[in-house]
């Protein structure tokens, strides 16, 4: 059964799914951002700077534009793993490094509707339960692999919560975005929670 509800968890997410996929594609830009001497610190702090720029064009009132850096930020700090891979320089303080901007993000991207949302209660407080969720995602998974468990999988990955929360903006339908967001995100919390706690040894 445990090998059964793993099975059924973790291919759901798009970072196990098309991840290995797109290493096709990042792998010859990592490899020439390398050669160039660009660092995976610097696409990792890049990358947040250019995401947390795009949060706080949101938080302005600028949805489209704002959504859109953004999304381009989130980008340049997926490259940051391809840079590493390519001048060998995968560490651990790199992988925590990008753990915790990856975190800083997704406050940023959400703080920034909810300042641009301020006057609407219900889409402020569907945002500020998102964050919540957006946050007890990683919390789930670096319990387990505390005691030793795979922690990764469940229905909403960072890059789905980036992927939705762009189109979500693009297309003007940021309290619908907030919903699938709020469910999907606790949804996904309930996920990692449960796969982990019937594995943990009594």
């Amino acid at each position: 059964m445990q090998g059964d509800w793993s099975c059924y968890v973790c291919p759901i997410v798009i970072d196990l799914r098309v991840r290995p996929r797109v290493q096709g594609i990042l792998q010859p830009i990592g490899q020439f951002l390398a050669r160039i001497g660009i660092s995976p610190t610097f696409m990792t702090l890049f990358g947040f700077v250019v995401a947390a720029v795009g949060a706080i064009v949101v938080g302005f009132g600028s949805l489209v534009v704002g959504s859109l850096i953004f999304l381009v930020g989130s980008a340049l700090d997926g490259l940051d793993g391809a840079v590493a891979r390519a001048s060998n320089r995968v560490t651990a303080r790199g992988a925590f490094l990008d753990a915790t901007v990856d975190r800083l993000g997704e406050i940023a991207m959400l703080t920034g509707l909810a300042v641009a949302q301020r006057t609407n209660t219900r889409v402020l407080l569907l945002a500020l339960l998102s964050m919540g969720a957006a946050l007890m995602i990683p919390y789930m998974r670096a319990k387990a692999e505390a005691e030793g468990l795979d922690g990764k999988g469940g229905l909403m990955g960072r890059a789905e919560r980036v992927i939705l929360y762009s189109l979500g903006l693009l297309l003007g339908q940021v309290e619908l975005m907030l919903w699938l967001m709020l469910v999907g995100n606790w949804y996904t919390v309930g996920q990692r929670f449960w796969s982990t706690y019937r594995r943990i040894e009594t």
